[in-house]
C-alpha cells in the first residue's frame, strides 16, 4: 500500500481500534489464484507484539490451499467520506478522506483446542451485549463440536503493517474548518465520524 508521509500513521492504538470496530474484514491471498475472503478478526498480543486470528468456511477455496508460512493481506477499512472540492476556498480536486489498516503476514494453521478458543473468544466479544446472551461454553459440546468441523481457523503474524490516516492534513485551516462543518451537516454517520476524527488533530 503507498501511503504518502503526511498520512502515514504509526499509532498501535489506532491500529488496535481501526481493526476491533471494524472487524468484518478482507483476508486475501494469491496461492494459486488471488482470493478474498469477508471474515471477522481478533486482534491479540503476545509479549508486545501483537497477531491476528480468524476463521473461515473450510468450503471456501483459501481453506483448501492456505498451509503454514504462507502469506495473506489483510485489509480493514475505517470511517471514511468524501470530500467535495466545492468546501475549498479555491480551485482544487476532490477527495476521499479515511482510516485503513493493512497487514501482510504468515499464515499459522489452528488445531482444534485453538479454533474452540477462538470462536470462543469471538462470540464472547459480540453475545456479550445481547440481552440473552448466547455463549460457546454454554452451548451443547457435541453440538458445537459438529460446527466446528466446518470451520477453518488461522493465526496471522505479522510481517508488514501499514495505517492510513488520511484527514486532509494537508489544507490550510480556513479549508479544514469549512470541511469538519460540512461533514458535521451530513446525514451520514461515516461524515459524522470523519469529522470528529479531524477534530481531534
Amino acid at each position: 500500500m503507498y501511503i504518502p508521509n503526511i498520512y502515514k500513521s504509526e499509532d498501535q492504538d489506532l491500529l488496535r481500534k481501526i481493526i476491533s470496530e471494524n472487524a468484518f474484514a478482507l483476508l486475501i491471498s494469491d496461492k494459486e489464484k488471488l482470493s478474498a475472503t469477508h471474515s471477522m478478526f481478533l486482534v491479540n498480543e503476545n509479549e508486545g507484539n501483537f497477531y491476528l486470528e480468524t476463521h473461515i468456511s473450510k468450503a471456501n477455496f483459501q481453506a483448501k490451499v492456505l498451509k503454514d508460512g504462507d502469506e495473506v493481506l489483510c485489509d480493514f477499512l475505517g470511517a471514511h467520506s468524501y470530500i467535495s472540492s466545492s468546501w475549498y476556498n479555491h480551485q482544487n480536486v476532490s477527495t476521499w478522506n479515511y482510516e485503513a489498516v493493512q497487514i501482510r503476514g504468515k499464515v499459522k494453521l489452528m488445531n482444534d483446542d485453538e479454533l474452540y478458543e477462538h470462536l470462543r473468544k469471538l462470540t464472547f466479544k459480540y453475545e456479550k451485549p445481547q440481552k440473552c446472551p448466547m455463549l460457546v461454553e454454554n452451548m451443547d459440546d457435541e453440538y458445537v463440536k459438529n460446527e466446528m468441523k466446518g470451520a477453518f481457523g488461522i493465526y496471522i503474524f505479522p510481517t508488514e503493517v501499514f495505517i492510513v490516516n488520511k484527514l486532509s492534513q494537508n489544507r490550510k485551516e480556513e479549508d479544514f474548518k469549512n470541511i469538519i462543518k460540512e461533514l458535521e451537516q451530513s446525514s451520514d454517520e461515516n461524515s459524522k465520524n470523519i469529522a470528529e476524527k479531524r477534530r481531534t488533530l
